[in-house]
């Protein structure tokens, strides 16, 4: 298992370096187009679709993502959009992780459906103009979701159950615990200290969307990581909550050893408009 998943881990980033550090960000924007489409295949096999419904699925996603970069979004200011999604995410991710799978379970197929297509080609509109915007800021966006699921993921094997008896959300996903969050959400204010200091030695080039928030205020800069840490873990936990909703381990088997593509952007759907929404307003 762990051969597979260095094997798969090491194609994605033969394919990903290169077009993230490709001159043009159309290269990037392009890959993470075919990636949110399979991610919107994988959404409609979750939820019980057909495989010509979850193909029409991927399709439809694709084609919004084409339209939209045709039509010139990505160029456009979307602070509407970021708004929106991003006060979607807090609200249903609040009633979700609330509900648990009961309350998922009353959510319509169609809306369900709807929902997860339309939360798909927001993200890509949000990591595309993140690479317009940068390659030092997509990163920083980036490693901020990183830093928080590795440094939880620490914390929790090494002071899990020390000193919170209740797990984070046990009917959801167990082994998840409160010092294991705790963990992440100091970690990545330590990320944007650091981060934000190599900014300053103006060698990164365009400003990191740490520098970003701290030039409002460093205590907006603090609060703000930890808010968008907080919302990473949401998004981990409530795509845990549509795979124990569907009776499934993985969303799918695309990427070897490492699950599907929902399985590794999860925490990132919420992370990255609500991050576009802090760095433009």
């Amino acid at each position: 298992m762990l051969k597979q998943r260095i094997i798969t881990a090491l194609v994605l980033l033969a394919i990903l370096l290169p077009a993230v550090f490709y001159p043009s960000p159309q290269a990037f924007v392009a890959v993470a187009l075919v990636l949110i489409a399979a991610g919107a295949w994988e959404w409609a096999r979750l939820n019980q679709c057909s495989p010509t419904g979850a193909m029409v699925s991927g399709v439809l996603c694709a084609s919004m993502c084409l339209l939209s970069w045709y039509a010139g979004l990505l160029q456009l200011s979307l602070n509407p959009v970021w708004i929106t999604s991003g006060g979607l995410w807090v609200i249903m991710g609040a009633w979700l992780l609330n509900g648990g799978v009961k309350v998922w379970a009353t959510v319509p197929r169609p809306l369900r459906l709807i929902g997860g297509v339309a939360a798909l080609w927001v993200a890509w509109l949000a990591v595309a103009q993140a690479r317009i915007m940068g390659i030092n800021f997509l990163f920083s966006v980036l490693v901020l979701v990183w830093v928080a699921d590795i440094s939880a993921y620490f914390a929790g094997r090494a002071l899990g159950g020390r000193f919170f008896s209740r797990k984070l959300a046990p009917t959801i996903s167990p082994g998840k615990t409160w010092e294991g969050a705790c963990g992440g959400l100091i970690g990545v204010v330590v990320c944007a200290f650091l981060w934000r200091g190599i900014d300053s030695s103006g060698t990164m080039g365009d400003a990191s969307i740490y520098t970003r928030m701290a030039n409002v205020h460093i205590a907006f800069m603090v609060l703000a990581v930890l808010f968008l840490a907080t919302m990473s873990i949401v998004g981990d936990l409530v795509e845990s909550l549509f795979k124990r909703s569907a009776g499934v381990k993985d969303s799918s088997g695309l990427l070897p050893g490492h699950g599907g593509v929902l399985d590794r952007v999860d925490a990132l759907l919420p992370t990255l408009p609500l991050a576009m929404m802090m760095a433009t307003l």
